[in-house]
C-alpha cells in the first residue's frame, strides 16, 4: 500500500495529485490544506476524474493522526501571487516561512518517519528550515529543486539543436533561483561535451530560453503547475520502486553546510548518494554566489 500526503492543494499541489492518480503511483493520496473548502473540493474532482479508468486511488482529506502511516509527504505550502511577475525568491519567504512554522510542529508531533519532498520556494532554504524545525534526518527530507530548472534547460538544448530532450545529459546547478546556472562542462549530447558542438551564439541562445521559460509560464497563466508536477512524479515514483535514480535536487552539501541543487542518487530511504559538482573557475564562481545569496535567505528568517 502506497500511502502519499501533500501538504498545500493549490495549483501546484492539486496538479501534483492529479498527476500521482493519472500515473498509478499512489494507492492512497490524503490532501492537506488549511482551507478545508478548497482540499474538499479537490477530493471531489480528483475523485470524480478517475471515473472510467478502471484503478481508483482512494482519495481522503488529511489529519494529523494519519502523518505517520505516509511513506511519502510532500510539502507546497505556497503563494506565487506575491511575486507579481517580478521580485526573487526572497519575495515569497515571508509568506511560506510563516506555513513552515505552522505546519512543521504538527508533522513532527505526529511521528511521522518516512520522507519529506518539499516543493514550497524558496526551495533550498525551506528545505533547511523545515528540517531544522521537524528534526527530520537529513537524508529523509530534500526538495525538487533545480530539478525543474533541469528540465526547462534540456527543452531549450532540445529546441535549439533539433534533438529529443531527454538525449541530453547535463543539468542545472545551485538556487531553484536567480542565482542557478548551467553546468556546462558537465553537459554531453551524444556522449560529446556540446561546448564542442555549439557556437557561442547557440550558448546563448539556449540560455537565454532556459532561463526565461518560467518567467514566460507565470506571465501567461500566473502560474506553473505542469513541469513541476512532472519532476515531483518523478522522484516519488522513484522512492516508491527504490529505482536509484539520479536527480537534481536541493539536498544537503556537507561542504556548502546547506541546502542547494546539484545531483543525488534516491531510493527507498531517501537520499543514498549526493555528488558534489565538478565545475570549471567560472561555475565555482557562480556557485559560491549562489550559496551566499541560499545563505542571506535564510538569515532572514
Amino acid at each position: 500500500m502506497k500511502r502519499i500526503g501533500i501538504i498545500g492543494v493549490g495549483h501546484v499541489g492539486s496538479t501534483v495529485a492529479h498527476t500521482l492518480i493519472e500515473r498509478h503511483i499512489a494507492d492512497e493520496l490524503y490532501l492537506f490544506d488549511k482551507n478545508t473548502n478548497l482540499v474538499e473540493s479537490e477530493c471531489f474532482d480528483l475523485w470524480a476524474g478517475q471515473i472510467g479508468t478502471h484503478k481508483t486511488t482512494r482519495l481522503l482529506i488529511g489529519t494529523s493522526e494519519v502523518l505517520s502511516e505516509l511513506d511519502i509527504l510532500v510539502f507546497s505550502v505556497g503563494d506565487i501571487a506575491v511575486l507579481n511577475g517580478q521580485g526573487s525568491r526572497f519575495d515569497e519567504l515571508d509568506f511560506t516561512k510563516k506555513a513552515t512554522e505552522e505546519w512543521a510542529p504538527i508533522i513532527r508531533s505526529s511521528g511521522f518517519h518516512g520522507i519529506l519532498l518539499t516543493i514550497t520556494n524558496p526551495c533550498d532554504v525551506i528545505t533547511r528550515y523545515l528540517q531544522e524545525l521537524t528534526g527530520l534526518p537529513k537524508n529523509r527530507i530534500f526538495g525538487t529543486g533545480t530539478s525543474l530548472d533541469t528540465a526547462r534547460f534540456k527543452h531549450a538544448v532540445g529546441t535549439v539543436l533539433a534533438i529529443e530532450p531527454d538525449s541530453v545529459d547535463g543539468l542545472v546547478l545551485g538556487e531553484h533561483g536567480d542565482t542557478q546556472f548551467i553546468a556546462w562542462h558537465s553537459t554531453f549530447v551524444g556522449y560529446q561535451p556540446i561546448l564542442n558542438q555549439i557556437t557561442p551564439e547557440q550558448q546563448e541562445q539556449i540560455e537565454a530560453l532556459t532561463f526565461s521559460l518560467g518567467g514566460k509560464t507565470f506571465a501567461g497563466k500566473g502560474y506553473t503547475s505542469y513541469g513541476i508536477a512532472n519532476q515531483a512524479a518523478q522522484i516519488i515514483e522513484a522512492i516508491l520502486t527504490d529505482s536509484h535514480r539520479v536527480f537534481p535536487l536541493s539536498v544537503y552539501s556537507e561542504a556548502a553546510t546547506m541546502y542547494i541543487g546539484h545531483a543525488a542518487k534516491i531510493g527507498a530511504q531517501g537520499i543514498e548518494e549526493s555528488f558534489p559538482p565538478s565545475l570549471s573557475t567560472t561555475e565555482q564562481k557562480k556557485w559560491a554566489a549562489s550559496i551566499k545569496w541560499i545563505q542571506t535567505m535564510y538569515e532572514a528568517i
